[in-house]
């Protein structure tokens, strides 16, 4: 029985680690070839390999970065002539209370996050054929406030924001603009977020203790659900915003 994206070509930006791996993984298993990106040449060669390789092929690129992005397109144009699958996963973030918030933090996030979506999906464009699926990935944070995220989660209301504009900007050629926000999911991102094996430990179960269902979310979980939004199971959803957060901002 052939694969829901049977025969699609897709990118995954920041497909090196976390939710971009996972979802990479689950194209590839529903028939994708995948492209992902990531800055770090030996962790993008150490997932082509976790990814079986065959299917799937990295190009190191940042995404705030437009050279990066011109060669990544340029590239694919060559090999492949068109992207069936966008999905702008790549972004992060680190927390500022306001007060102490400078230029710097400011700027770093909203160039990955907000800039980098921007034109990824800009320069992608030419390479969608009518009927696409352009996924962005935004996050529960750009609903709910959280103290010292602000900036972060300003990021991702605007990607939020960006997925409702760019449903009517591109009606016409019938491509689909949607947006996951996933709740806390364990990544190596979470690393990041504490010095100490004590202090992680305090963040997931501070995390776990706000999400209804109990627990956190599995990268995989992200990646079936940005298969769906990516295949015709999903043909009458657009500029939507799927939540995949256990129930943290529903209830």
């Amino acid at each position: 029985m052939p694969g829901k994206l049977e025969g699609k070509i897709a990118l995954v930006t920041g497909g090196s680690s976390g939710i971009g791996l996972a979802t990479a993984q689950e194209f590839i298993q529903q028939g994708a070839f995948v492209y992902i990106t990531g800055r770090r040449q030996s962790q993008l060669e150490k997932s082509v390999r976790a990814l079986g390789g065959s299917q799937v092929k990295a190009i190191r690129a940042d995404a705030s970065n437009l050279q990066d992005l011109d060669r990544l397109f340029a590239q694919i144009q060559q090999e492949k002539g068109r992207l069936d699958i966008v999905f702008a996963n790549a972004g992060g973030g680190s927390s500022a209370p306001i007060g102490a918030i400078t230029e710097e933090h400011y700027e770093q996030i909203f160039n990955t996050n907000v800039k980098g979506v921007l034109f990824t999906v800009q320069k992608a464009l030419p390479l969608i054929p009518n009927g696409g699926s352009i996924i962005l990935n935004a996050s529960v944070a750009g609903s709910k406030g959280m103290p010292a995220f602000s900036v972060y989660s300003a990021t991702k209301a605007a990607v939020r924001s960006f997925a409702r504009s760019w449903t009517t900007d591109l009606k016409e050629r019938g491509i689909r603009v949607n947006v996951i926000s996933p709740g806390p999911i364990k990544t190596p991102i979470l690393d990041g977020l504490a010095d100490t094996e004590e202090q992680k430990l305090g963040i997931v179960q501070t995390l776990t203790s706000m999400v209804p269902l109990g627990r956190m979310g599995q990268p995989e979980e992200i990646g079936k659900a940005a298969v769906f939004l990516a295949s015709d199971d999903a043909s009458f959803v657009a500029g939507a915003e799927l939540f995949v957060d256990g129930g943290l901002a529903q209830v």
